[in-house]
C-alpha cells in the first residue's frame, strides 16, 4: 500500500526564488511508537553571492542531482537542521569532501546511537556562519525537551526555512487511512503546524518558544519552505502565526 504520494518530479531542482530552490525526493520511514511512518522528503538549496551552494537538510544523493547542482555552483555547506534530518549527507560529502557539514544540536549523538557514519566540521550556533551571514540569518529554536531546530531565514527573498516545526501534508496526497493520523496529530494542509507529539515536548518551556517565534516574525517572512508537505508560496507571516498558534 502506498501511504503518500510524490511531490512530482522528484529529484529535480524548481525554483523557489531568485537563487533559491528545493528538491523534492522520495518516502522514507521513520520508526516511531513500534511502527515505521512514512515521510516526503524535500532539499532546500541556496545559492550564495560567492556562487557557493548552501544545501539544508539533504535527500539522498544522485549523480544526475549532483550534475544539476554542479550548474548552478560548488556545492560548499551540506546543513543538517535538526537531529533527525542527517542521514544522507554522508553520501554528499563523500562526492563533495570540500564541503563544509554542519552539524544542529544532538545530531552526532543522535548518529552515534543510531550506527550512522558521519562526520560534521562544523556546529551551528546562535549566530549565522561567516560564510552566509550577509545572506542567511538563522536562529536555534529553544523549548523542547528533546529536539531544537535550526530555523534560517534567507533575507534577499525573504524565504523562511524550517524543518520539523511546521509540517503541512496535503491531504490529496496521503492515502484515506493514513489521512486521520495526520489530522490528529494537526500536519494536514492548509493547517499545518508542528506534529502533536513534538508539540508536547515544549510542555513548560513554552516561554522560550515563543521568545524564537517573535524573532521569526520579526523577520517578516514573504514564503516558507518546509521538508514535509505543501511549502507557503505566498503571506508566510500570516502562515507563520497560524502554524504557531499552539503557543498561545
Amino acid at each position: 500500500m502506498q501511504w503518500l504520494s510524490f511531490y512530482e518530479p522528484v529529484n529535480h531542482l524548481k525554483s523557489v526564488a531568485e537563487n533559491v530552490w528545493i528538491v523534492d525526493g522520495g518516502i522514507t520511514a521513520m520508526a516511531m511508537y513500534g511502527v515505521h511512518i512514512p515521510f516526503t522528503t524535500r532539499m532546500t538549496v541556496v545559492r550564495l553571492n560567492d556562487g557557493q551552494l548552501w544545501v539544508h537538510s539533504p535527500i539522498a544523493y544522485t549523480p544526475e542531482l549532483a550534475a544539476q547542482l554542479d550548474a548552478l555552483g560548488e556545492v560548499s555547506h551540506l546543513v543538517s537542521p535538526n537531529m533527525i534530518h542527517y542521514a544522507h549527507i554522508p553520501g554528499w560529502a563523500e562526492h563533495y569532501p570540500n564541503a563544509r557539514t554542519w552539524a544542529s544540536p544532538g545530531v552526532r549523538e543522535r548518529a552515534q546511537g543510531q550506527g550512522i557514519d558521519v562526520w560534521f566540521s562544523d556546529d551551528l550556533g546562535d549566530d549565522p556562519s561567516e560564510a552566509w551571514y550577509e545572506e542567511i540569518d538563522q536562529l536555534r529554536f529553544r523549548g523542547s525537551s528533546v529536539m531544537e531546530e535550526m530555523v534560517f531565514f534567507h533575507r534577499p527573498s525573504r524565504t523562511l526555512i524550517v524543518t520539523d516545526l511546521i509540517e503541512n501534508f496535503d491531504p490529496a496526497k496521503v492515502h484515506w487511512a493514513y489521512r486521520g493520523l495526520l489530522r490528529l496529530t494537526g500536519v494536514v494542509a492548509p493547517h499545518g503546524q508542528a506534529p502533536l507529539d513534538y508539540r508536547f515536548t515544549f510542555r513548560g518551556r513554552k516561554k522560550q518558544a515563543r521568545a524564537c517565534f517573535e524573532a521569526m516574525l520579526g523577520w517578516q517572512p514573504e514564503r516558507i519552505l518546509l521538508a514535509h508537505g505543501n511549502w507557503i508560496q505566498h503571506d508566510g507571516t500570516a502562515a507563520l502565526k497560524r502554524a504557531f498558534r499552539w503557543l498561545d
